[in-house]
């Protein structure tokens, strides 16, 4: 998939691609305060949301339409390119006639189908970046899809945005980074921008520095951060949002990692650390084929036995000796859990694919 590069699309970059400004456009004198503050930062678009769609009714939703033309005085008096989140056609057409300069899809629209059809079939013909939020729910395809929809309408100026995926579980950020899936994203559309939103993955401010960081040591092209002039007074998502001074303190303590170093010590000891790793990784693959080998034939002891191929009490006592053992490894709970999650659903499915083959007993 062809896209154009970051630093083709017209705005200002200098070390990264940067979108900021307040989650909500809640007053004109708000919007030009928050600009002020930011139009020596170094953004790329100043963002904020005109249209908001909130959990339940009766919530802050957003002033609509007329705050666009505070956007587009901030383009006049700030010479900042200005940015939105679209959720459907009216949205976009909006956007075109007050010439907003970029707008991103949220992470409730991008799992709609429909809905990106929508907005990709009112984008056609022209040139307006779009940024495509990961969906709420951790669905790679589900992302992918929205992308290549708005691709194939014939946009070319398109990232991605990693805002964070939500989850049953309690953990320590509003929406849990799950850094696999935007990696595989990387994997699987390896042109494709990437930046990251650590205002919503965080939901705190005091979180926001941490995750952008760890987003730039995994090469991100860029984040994009809730800025608000009084963000104790804002009228959405006040907890995750900071002040333009902080904003700027934290883009100057962040450190950007290369891919390669020209150093030649550096070169040939990485090689013989991933050569040590190749070979490990060869010996894992080859004991997990001996072990799906065993798991066929306890699985074919347990077909002529008429027994079921799930044995709850023998997955618990899996799970906790191996979590066992990996502590003393010094290797998370989490990752030996979701290590042998994997490893017992192959071991089903392989005997579950042998059992469909000989039939039932008898």
């Amino acid at each position: 998939m062809s896209v154009v590069p970051l630093k083709e699309w017209g705005m200002p970059i200098k070390d990264l691609f940067l979108g900021a400004g307040p989650c909500s456009a809640e007053s004109e004198e708000q919007i030009l305060e928050a600009a002020s503050g930011l139009a020596d930062a170094g953004v790329s678009f100043f963002r904020a949301g005109i249209w908001k769609p909130r959990t339940h009714p009766g919530s802050f939703e957003g002033v609509g339409e007329k705050g666009l033309k505070w956007l587009t005085r901030v383009r006049e008096e700030f010479s900042l390119p200005v940015g939105t989140e679209a959720a459907n056609a009216a949205h976009v057409r909006a956007c075109l006639n007050h010439n907003i300069d970029v707008i991103w899809i949220g992470a409730r629209t991008t799992p709609n189908p429909f809905a990106i059809q929508e907005i990709a079939d009112a984008l056609r013909g022209s040139n307006m970046p779009v940024l495509v939020k990961n969906p709420v729910s951790p669905d790679l395809d589900l992302w992918i899809g929205a992308i290549k929809r708005l691709h194939n309408a014939g946009l070319k100026k398109i990232a991605a945005i990693h805002r964070g995926f939500s989850s049953s579980k309690k953990v320590l950020y509003r929406n849990t980074p799950n850094w696999k899936i935007p990696i595989e994203l990387k994997r699987q559309l390896p042109g494709l921008p990437i930046l990251c939103d650590p205002s919503h993955i965080c939901g705190k401010s005091e979180l926001i520095f941490s995750i952008a960081q760890e987003a730039l040591d995994l090469l991100y092209d860029g984040l994009m951060i809730e800025v608000h002039p009084n963000p104790a007074q804002a009228l959405s998502d006040s907890g995750q949002q900071i002040t333009p001074a902080e904003f700027k303190s934290l883009i100057r303590r962040l450190t950007l990692k290369s891919e390669i170093s020209d150093s030649n010590e550096y070169q040939t000891r990485i090689n013989e650390l991933r050569l040590e790793v190749d070979s490990l990784d060869e010996h894992i693959i080859e004991l997990l084929g001996k072990r799906m080998e065993i798991a066929k034939k306890m699985g074919d002891l347990k077909r002529r036995n008429n027994v079921s191929i799930l044995q709850p009490e023998r997955w618990q006592e899996i799970i906790e000796s191996r979590i066992a053992m990996g502590s003393e490894e010094k290797l998370s709970g989490e990752f030996i859990f979701q290590l042998f999650q994997a490893i017992h659903e192959e071991a089903i499915q392989q005997q579950e694919k042998d059992l469909r083959k000989e039939g039932p007993p008898g």
